[in-house]
Order: C-alpha cells, then sequence, then structure tokens
C-alpha cells in the first residue's frame, strides 16, 4: 500500500477509534458486530421470502446463503492470507494507541470479512427487490454500513478494509442477483 494512503488510513482509524468514542458506541458498536445480534432478522428474511415467495423465495435464501458463503470463503480463507495486513490492535504502530472494545481476533485484517459479507447480502437484496420496494436501499446499505463501520470503532479493521471488503461484497452481490435473474426472470 503507497505510504501516503497508508498514513491516511492510520489517521482515520485513529480519528474513529479515539475521537467519535462515546458510551452509546461503546455499548452499541460490539453488539452490532456479532452475528448472534442479526439472527431476527435473518429468520425474517427466510420466512419473508418463503411465505411471500413460496419456491422463488426458497431460491432467493439458497442463493442469498451462497452470496454469503462465496463472500466469507474467498475474503476470509484467500484474500486476507494473500495480502496479510495485520489488524489495527496487531500493528506495531496502532496498537500502541488502539483502544480495544473487543478481542483483537485471529487472522488478517485485508479485506473486512465482515463488511464483504454484509455488503454482499446487502446489494443482492436490494438488486433482487429494488423494483418492489425502492426503500430498501436505504435501509440494507445502512445495515452494511453500521456493521461495517462498527469494526473499525471497535478497533479490529482499518476503514480501508472495510471499504474494499464493501466494494468487494457488493461486487459478489451483484454476481449473485444476476444469476438469480438469469434462473428466475419473470421475477
Amino acid at each position: 500500500m503507497p505510504e501516503q494512503l497508508l498514513q491516511l488510513d492510520r489517521h482515520l482509524f485513529y480519528f474513529i477509534n479515539h475521537y467519535l468514542s462515546n458510551s452509546f458506541f461503546d455499548w452499541i458498536m460490539p453488539l452490532l458486530r456479532n452475528p448472534k445480534f442479526w439472527i431476527p432478522l435473518y429468520i425474517f428474511i427466510i420466512g419473508f421470502c418463503i411465505y411471500r415467495y413460496k419456491k422463488t423465495g426458497a431460491i432467493i435464501i439458497v442463493l442469498l446463503a451462497l452470496t454469503a458463503g462465496f463472500a466469507d470463503f474467498t475474503s476470509a480463507s484467500i484474500i486476507k492470507y494473500n495480502v496479510k495486513r495485520l489488524r489495527p490492535c496487531r500493528d506495531p504502530i496502532v496498537s500502541q494507541t488502539d483502544i480495544s472494545r473487543v478481542p483483537c481476533g485471529t487472522g488478517y485484517s485485508f479485506p473486512s470479512t465482515h463488511a464483504t459479507d454484509h455488503f454482499a447480502m446487502a446489494l443482492f437484496l436490494c438488486l433482487i427487490f429494488f423494483k418492489k420496494w425502492r426503500w430498501i436501499w436505504f435501509w440494507a446499505i445502512l445495515w452494511a454500513g453500521v456493521i461495517s463501520f462498527a469494526q473499525v470503532y471497535v478497533g479490529v479493521h482499518f476503514p480501508v478494509d472495510v471499504t474494499c471488503g464493501a466494494i468487494y461484497g457488493a461486487l459478489i452481490g451483484a454476481l449473485f442477483a444476476f444469476l438469480f435473474k438469469k434462473l428466475q426472470p419473470s421475477f
């Protein structure tokens, strides 16, 4: 990574991790990045799709799961281990001032798998349902964006990690939405 971009990334991380610190964020951000927190939303999406769209809904859920699985596998098992960027809590410079609000975590930092997975699912759902509900863009992107922001706030990812994870996830979501459109052109 170019030195100027690396310095900007560290400064943005410091700003989010330190200057935006407050007791409400200290409480809510660790929750927002925890997948268990979102289980009611996932159950709602599954139930809604199957109840409302029957067989097509089941196809949506299978492709949504494949979207998340593909995003997760390629991000965590391929890209991270080829890039090998240290997490802020392990970075020799940043770790001296990092406020870790959750355990550091294992593995590498780039890209953020949370950001990749959630933006993949968000874009998939947006592209599938945007003609039916225009508002889905706002809520889906807000959902993925808040989870991504939480990664930086709690101290486990740099802003570039979540930004690139979001872009990569969005591309995967678009790819699987395109696949859905090919399988279900009348939807």
